[in-house]
């Protein structure tokens, strides 16, 4: 059956084959062609990191996030990912290969809101020019400064330590969250400062607690018993630009002793003093 066209549909199929003809010129058939699509060199498509992609829609990671010595299959979606290689980038290795990544000799070292002057002493005894802060006096003599830590210029140092208080924050204490929201909320103001501050080095140290959920995961969660100490107390550390901290000396023995702690007046301090281990690991691997 032989099926009449109108000469509308007629023109519009004529105008079809047309375009298919003559699809390498826009300018026929009325401008309805389309022009071939230009090619872009390789640098166009993906940055210039002397890597080659694995397929050309490969997730790639912004220019200068990672540096050209890096292997192909940690960007390209191998054993480690794009995503998870950034991350390394940002918190662990910054832009240079891992035999340069030695840290300043003589460094400006702010450890805020600690009073024991453990890290503090740490850093000095490497020659670097360390400082603690913190709202209760130092127990031991030396540079410290007694008052709120955003008093400071913080743009004046090289690398921040920050051990902000965790009652409000820390899951030991996740009963009593509902009645302390308002308090918990400044807390977390307080954390994300920190992490923001104008150091192109930072670490913050907290138990496990509401910062995995309200700002973001640690980079690293470590126990006394890496770094000489029988205890157990689950530390996490947010990191910018410094690299995950390696043991030192794992111990067999492992005590509870920090859950176990009877109530005392000073028994909040006594919770919250770091590790001579961690301070050393701290002050030989960053400083």
């Amino acid at each position: 059956m032989n099926r009449r066209l109108s000469p509308a549909t007629r023109r519009r199929k004529a105008q079809g084959n047309d375009r298919h003809a003559d699809r390498d010129d826009p300018l026929k058939v009325g401008g309805q062609g389309r022009a071939p699509r230009p090619k872009l060199r390789r640098s166009e498509i993906v940055p210039d990191t002397g890597t080659t992609p694995r397929t050309p829609h490969a997730r790639q990671p912004p220019p200068g996030l990672y540096p050209k010595w890096a292997r192909r299959r940690d960007i390209c979606g191998g054993t480690i990912g794009a995503g998870k290689q950034i991350r390394r980038l940002a918190c662990g290795f910054e832009s240079r290969p891992p035999h340069q990544q030695r840290e300043d000799d003589d460094m400006k070292v702010l450890i805020a809101c600690e009073f024991t002057g453990i890290v503090r002493e740490a850093f000095r005894r490497r020659g670097h020019d360390a400082m603690s802060c913190d709202l209760l006096p130092t127990e031991i003599s030396g540079p410290h400064y007694q008052g709120d830590v955003r008093d400071l210029p913080l743009s004046r140092w090289d690398l921040l330590i920050a051990h902000p208080p965790c009652t409000f924050l820390a899951s030991s204490g996740a009963r009593w969250f509902a009645q302390r929201l308002s308090q918990q909320k400044c807390a977390l103001e307080f954390v994300a400062m920190l992490l923001d501050a104008p150091i192109r080095r930072i670490a913050v140290e907290n138990p496990v607690g509401v910062i995995s959920t309200r700002i973001r995961k640690p980079d690293q969660i470590i126990q006394p018993w890496m770094f000489g100490h029988g205890e157990t107390k689950a530390t996490c550390l947010w990191l910018k630009n410094l690299r995950l901290l390696v043991p030192t000396n794992v111990v067999d023995e492992r005590e509870h002793r920090i859950h176990r702690m009877e109530p005392s007046l000073n028994r909040g301090r006594d919770r919250s003093r770091t590790y001579h281990g961690i301070a050393e690991a701290m002050a030989s691997q960053w400083g």
